[in-house]
């Protein structure tokens, strides 16, 4: 007899064991959670289309999706030190991508790029295309920021070395960015000025 109560608790302890676990593997839409991806020395994230990347300073890069179809519509793919996350259709495809040393971090199309947390780096460079967009909160020694197109970035934290170059139609907030040295260049005017003197040249 005790050996059937000990058997039979040692099964409802498995089974309930089994079902958080299931629990555990779905988020609050009822979507599978995190997919960890395979992943090596990431140093450059470069995101494209309907996708939004949080990413986070920890001691071990780590890639983790949050779609069970991302098989099927989407590409994150870490090659040669850098990350490619894609994905074109309609429902956004959600990436936390944690980094022990990056370097740089490129947005196309409507990919937007947040850091959880305050990001720290020693010297990194973002650049926004299109209709990206980026939010993120940097503790960093040299960061060189460049937005194109209609592109949007918010930016706050501290920087040592800051340098920014902006399109005229793109967006840029910097309210609560702290830089002891700044550096900002309007690309659309520049680029008008270069033309007006190449024209008055001839």
């Amino acid at each position: 007899m005790k050996t059937r109560i000990v058997t039979l608790i040692t099964l409802l302890t498995i089974i309930l064991s089994v079902t958080m676990a299931s629990a555990a593997t779905k988020n609050v839409d009822g979507n599978q959670a995190a997919v960890l991806v395979a992943t090596n020395n990431i140093n450059k994230i470069e995101a494209s289309g309907n996708v939004e990347v949080y990413i986070t300073n920890g001691d071990k890069d780590q890639v983790k999706v949050f779609d069970k179809y991302y098989a099927k519509n989407a590409l994150v793919q870490d090659k040669d030190g850098v990350l490619r996350i894609s994905s074109y259709t309609a429902d956004k495809l959600v990436v936390l991508v944690t980094v022990a040393d990056l370097h740089a971090i490129t947005a196309n199309d409507n990919a937007t790029v947040k850091s959880y947390g305050t990001l720290a780096a020693i010297d990194l460079k973002v650049t926004l295309n299109n209709n990206a967009a980026a939010q993120l909160k940097l503790d960093a020694f040299a960061a060189d920021i460049t937005v194109n197109n209609r592109a949007t970035a918010n930016l706050s934290g501290n920087i040592n070395d800051y340098s920014l170059k902006y399109s005229q139609s793109s967006t840029v907030n910097k309210s609560q960015l702290v830089a002891a040295n700044s550096n900002e260049v309007n690309t659309t005017k520049t680029a008008v000025r270069k033309a007006e003197e190449k024209m008055a040249s001839l």
